[in-house]
């Protein structure tokens, strides 16, 4: 557990430093901003693959401190098929950045919540808490510091193409988890 908390800790503190002006400032004056992008990428990665690592090694006996009910499982694909879609919102031209300013941090929000709901054991509290937690504060810090939201109107089928890319990868994640979670869900 102790390697999935370190992973936190990394990957989650150089993510709140880029939240911070002053913080993300200090740091790209010292190392400049090329140097910064590395620093913060690789300080990712690291804290990431020890999450991934911790997670994966987290205790097998453990004892939740909630049980979702058994109907929970499959009825949540819905709340997961938009998470997943909000993801390619974030990065692609459509009209979902008129609704959210944040929609992958919602995305974020959205699967780190149904997953800590389905899973209440320490090391699931600890990772989805992180993400949900983090996710939350990234949303008010941006908009701290002046987040807007979209206003230019892209076309019908800019927002097509968001569903599309977002249900293709819900597909292939879906299919896929077992293999990379360990838990089928079809």
């Amino acid at each position: 557990m102790s390697i999935l908390i370190l992973g936190l800790v990394l990957f989650f503190g150089i993510h709140l430093a880029a939240t911070i002006p002053s913080v993300k400032g200090a740091i790209t004056k010292r190392v400049g901003k090329k140097g910064y992008k590395g620093v913060h990428a690789l300080i990712s990665l690291a804290g990431l693959g020890l999450i991934i690592w911790g997670y994966a090694h987290k205790p097998l006996i453990s004892i939740p401190e909630w049980v979702a009910p058994s109907w929970a499982y499959k009825s949540v694909l819905p709340l997961l098929w938009l998470g997943v879609v909000l993801q390619p919102a974030a990065h692609m031209k459509s009209n979902i950045k008129r609704v959210t300013r944040h929609p992958m941090l919602w995305g974020i929000v959205i699967w780190s919540g149904v997953h800590l709901w389905l899973n209440g054991d320490h090391a699931s509290i600890l990772l989805f808490g992180s993400f949900l937690l983090y996710s939350l504060w990234a949303m008010f810090a941006a908009n701290q510091r002046g987040a807007k939201k979209q206003t230019i109107k892209y076309p019908f089928m800019s927002d097509m193409k968001v569903i599309v890319a977002g249900t293709v990868a819900y597909g292939l994640l879906v299919f896929g988890h077992k293999w990379f979670a360990g838990v089928a869900l079809m």
